[in-house]
């Protein structure tokens, strides 16, 4: 991040510039607004610092050049004595701030370093929504840099093309649906309907109806044939969430319909071929609760043919910022409302929450900020309680080592020295994190 400076008058131009980098700021010093001009650009990593009053182009003219340019740029104005009223203007005209002459360093520095800061998150944000919009195929979806989330969509890649059912595990909120419909999408079976059962929301009274169908008067109130979940699968994929949720006495006639890949309706002697593939999901151990006998163990080894776990969003904190984005984008758009900048503070707020509710609470979130509806009460002090300093550090931690792969496409030596360690001390670091480099070549 630099200070572009624009003052005619050498030794003041001389004066501040040392004023500024004595501070530890990056200037760039110009005697004329048509210098600086070529520096301007939405990329430009900085800010505008000018005096009014200057030969050629002054600086109204150079202000209303920046900001056409990028209306997100802040423009610092100097001004002299008495030319108030007309730094008044200015700042209707898009300026950030005008400091009057004359003025201390204390009073520049100041400014100056407000200002750096918001370009700083204005940069931050548009470089997350950068990488949301160069994202495609699995990456468009699946949202996460982690190697945890990396890991997942590999997962995914491998697994959608196979015959195998498969159960996803996770906690509620952690996207099973998600990752169901993405196996479903990236398959041979994505123009066949990709149909979703939730167990644990049906009466046990109508679950058998919901899932194998019946036949008119098959028992009070049907009125007509009905087809079920499995039968209209056919071809494509049958998705049962909560699937622990189900009756015993169901899982019984679900197994034999696993294994014979018939189905029968309800008041109705005549077995339907069905071709569909089954994935579950279960936000409980199945494997207890088969040995508990709380679900059936041979339903349990026919449908864990192959299993995916999601990690809680706790354990992969560093997916926080880029997940936000992508949620405030999309509730910005729902909502016809232009999206909000995520300031450091509300991050660090969401980077120290425990998260309960996973990726789900943190898509509430983002819907509530952009509604305006987000107070300061989103949990600081819960948050802080909750998650330990050790948490926090690991998460920021990790998600620097992270940062430094990415620039340097995993050299390792490369990312070593920009972060001012020993090679060996970042291979202890990968390790520890579970991190793999190849992500990011």
């Amino acid at each position: 991040m630099q200070v572009l400076y624009v003052e005619d008058d050498a030794v003041v131009r001389k004066g501040v510039r040392q004023a500024l980098e004595l501070a530890g700021l990056t200037v760039l010093a110009c005697a004329t607004a048509e210098e600086a001009v070529p520096h301007l650009s939405p990329a430009f990593r900085g800010i505008l610092l000018s005096d009014v009053r200057l030969p050629g182009m002054d600086g109204l003219k150079l202000l209303r050049l920046a900001v056409d340019k990028d209306p997100t740029l802040p423009v610092i104005l100097v001004t002299g004595h008495g030319d108030v009223s007309m730094a008044v203007d200015a700042m209707r005209q898009g300026a950030y701030d005008f400091i009057e002459k004359p003025f201390s360093a204390d009073l520049l520095l100041e400014v100056c370093r407000r200002a750096l800061d918001k370009r700083r998150l204005v940069l931050e944000n548009l470089d997350l929504r950068r990488q949301l919009d160069n994202r495609a195929g699995i990456e468009a979806r699946v949202i996460g840099r982690s190697s945890a989330m990396t890991r997942v969509r590999q997962l995914v890649l491998n697994l959608a093309p196979k015959a195998a059912d498969v159960i996803i595990l996770g906690e509620t909120g952690t996207g099973k649906e998600l990752i169901a419909r993405c196996m479903h999408e990236f398959s041979e079976r994505r123009e066949h309907p990709f149909v979703a059962l939730n167990c644990g929301a049906l009466p046990e009274s109508m679950f058998e109806s919901e899932l194998f169908g019946h036949e008119e008067g098959a028992f009070t109130g049907a009125q007509r044939q009905r087809i079920g979940k499995i039968e209209y699968a056919n071809g494509g994929t049958l998705f049962l969430d909560e699937i622990e949720s189900m009756p015993l006495a169901l899982q019984v006639k679900l197994l034999r319909v696993l294994q014979e890949r018939k189905v029968e309706r309800l008041g109705s002697n005549r077995l339907i071929p069905v071709n569909f593939r089954v994935i579950t999901a279960a936000k409980e151990d199945l494997a207890s609760l088969a040995e508990q006998g709380a679900f059936r163990a041979d339903l349990y080894y026919r449908l864990n043919v192959a299993s995916l776990t999601l990690p809680a969003l706790r354990n992969r904190r560093e997916d926080i910022p880029l997940l936000f984005e992508f949620f405030v984008l999309q509730a910005a758009r729902r909502y016809g409302q232009p999206a909000p900048l995520v300031g450091e503070e509300l991050l660090r707020s969401l980077m120290a929450h425990r998260w309960s509710g996973n990726v789900r609470e943190l898509q509430n979130v983002a819907d509530r900020f952009v509604l305006g509806l987000l107070d300061c009460s989103l949990v600081p002090s819960e948050a802080k309680r909750e998650a330990s300093l050790a948490e926090q550090v690991d998460a920021f931690e990790r998600s620097i080592i992270e940062e430094a792969l990415r620039r340097h496409g995993g050299h390792i030596i490369d990312a070593a020295h920009s972060l001012n360690i020993p090679k060996k001390t970042l291979y202890d670091k990968l390790k520890r994190f579970e991190i793999s480099t190849a992500q990011f070549r």
